[in-house]
């Protein structure tokens, strides 16, 4: 699409987005909500190396937009909390997750239910402590690997600070929730990129998707939105340069923000593994499809159908599913992969070797964190780690009906891609070639699907007999899952 014709529909979709967010429609009620908001700038201000993509050679150079941290907190009539974080990163690694969560607990009091991290995927932003270690591993000095180090140190501090801040600024507040709709996403795996034109044109795009645009939305006493939670299955790979982006989950919220005083808009990734924003690689389609994800949020929040009062109380779950791997290597295995041609590969067999110098054996399962909320009666909202296929989404939605049903993947803990079991048996890079890159010993099992489906399914059944019991406490599980979990769900 010609540069002009693009920057035409970014301007338009603003003039739409700028009236939709200023209709008034709402009818004034009781707040019975509190709801509180933060954001704190986490761009780097030192040269990092950038996270996401093998094939860079050197550090950021620049920033087409800035990074943040945003954190909403909700209060419920009963005085039940919980924050959402979304983070303008490309994940984080289990170790750094828990002691963020430590230090939240013990300045905030809240459950480990009560927190959700939610990371864009943005592939534009900082390395993030282990996060993806073999792909750094040796390949950087000891200067970058300290400033990498010293980043990962500030944002613990960060987020915390935007947390506490969140809390602080409680106020009445209505809650809303609908749905909208975005198109830019397309699988993948079964459609190239440089088909995708024709492809849609044709309307001949293969492959499933998930369009959804889930919105979550605080209105103040005046009229006028607090917070605005958003989600979009689709990978953030707009964008693979040397400047810091959010991407097209960085504009859409931009967009969303200055357009609404005081609103801050926090985006969640849905289980967009294996779908990608195409075409891409400029930054006009970047901005195209920030623009039009804000639009599908704008129109949502207009439309006085579109939206529903979420009633009722927060309830929260978590816990923690041995996933299986499906092979471990031997030591001889490990030896003969440090040999190999591979620097990758070597990367993830010299820390493995390290590993074992210790005395301590390749893990063969992996404590995959598991996280749903309960909003009032209205919406379950799932968080799941690593970065996750698309059939996740689509299983858990016709499973769990009843109620609206937000996935969101790269949640808490982004430790592998999650593949489902027909993803799994296709094999590719989603499938298990991605592993290396993570630094896991080998594939997962082909029971994963089934594992994680079944986790999911047992946890919100345990906040229903949990509500039924005793009004609703949450339910927080370490190492190991709900009597539930096992029960069987088919799946499609």
């Amino acid at each position: 699409m010609p540069a002009d014709v693009t920057r035409d529909l970014i301007k338009l979709g603003r003039c739409l987005l700028l009236c939709l967010l200023l209709t008034p429609w709402l009818s004034a009620a009781e707040p019975t909500w509190r709801v509180g908001v933060a954001r704190v700038n986490i761009t780097p201000d030192e040269p990092l190396w950038m996270a996401g993509y093998a094939s860079r050679t050197h550090e950021a150079v620049g920033t087409f937009c800035e990074l943040w941290v945003r954190a909403c907190a909700l209060e419920d009539p009963d005085g039940e909390r919980n924050v959402l974080v979304s983070l303008d990163l490309v994940g984080m690694d289990r170790t750094l997750s828990q002691l963020i969560c430590q230090a939240v607990s013990a300045q905030t009091g809240l459950r480990r239910s009560q927190l959700a991290l939610c990371f864009s995927h943005t592939h534009s932003g900082p390395v993030v402590g282990r996060n993806l270690e073999p792909l750094h591993y040796r390949q950087l000095d000891a200067a970058q690997q300290g400033r990498i180090d010293r980043y990962a140190d500030r944002l613990r501090q960060q987020v915390v600070d935007a947390v506490r801040q969140a809390l602080d600024q409680l106020q009445p507040a209505e809650l809303w929730w609908g749905t909208g709709r975005a198109t830019f996403a397309a699988n993948r795996r079964q459609n190239a990129e440089s088909d995708i034109t024709r492809l849609r044109e044709m309307g001949q795009v293969q492959g499933p998707s998930d369009h959804d645009v889930p919105v979550l939305a605080a209105r103040n006493p005046d009229g006028t939105w607090r917070a605005v939670w958003f989600g979009y299955a689709c990978h953030a790979t707009v964008l693979d340069d040397y400047s810091w982006c959010g991407d097209y989950p960085g504009y859409a919220a931009q967009e969303l923000e200055s357009n609404q005083a005081n609103c801050v808009a926090l985006f969640w990734a849905g289980c967009g593994a294996d779908q990608n924003p195409l075409p891409r690689r400029r930054l006009e389609l970047a901005q195209q499809y920030g623009a039009q994800l804000a639009q599908g949020v704008a129109q949502v929040l207009a439309v006085p159908a579109g939206l529903q009062p979420v009633r009722g109380g927060l309830r929260s779950g978590y816990a923690e599913l041995p996933l299986p791997l499906d092979r471990v290597p031997t030591a001889d295995q490990v030896r003969q992969a440090a040999e190999s041609a591979d620097r990758y590969e070597r990367a993830r067999a010299a820390l493995q070797l390290e590993q074992l110098a210790t005395g301590q054996a390749l893990p063969a399962t992996y404590p995959y964190p598991i996280q749903v909320w309960r909003l009032g009666d209205q919406v379950q909202f799932i968080f799941l780690g690593g970065e996750v296929v698309v059939d996740y989404a689509l299983t858990l939605k016709s499973a769990l009906r009843g109620r609206a049903t937000w996935v969101a993947g790269y949640a808490n803990d982004v430790m592998a891609y999650i593949p489902s079991r027909r993803v799994l048996a296709e094999g590719g890079y989603e499938g298990g070639g991605a592993m290396v890159y993570y630094g896991l010993p080998g594939p997962w099992s082909p029971d994963v699907e089934r594992l994680i489906v079944d986790a999911v399914v047992g946890l919100e059944r345990s906040l229903e007999d949990q509500h039924a019991v005793d009004g609703g406490e949450a339910v927080d599980g370490g190492a190991g899952v709900d009597p539930h979990v096992g029960q069987g769900v088919r799946l499609p």
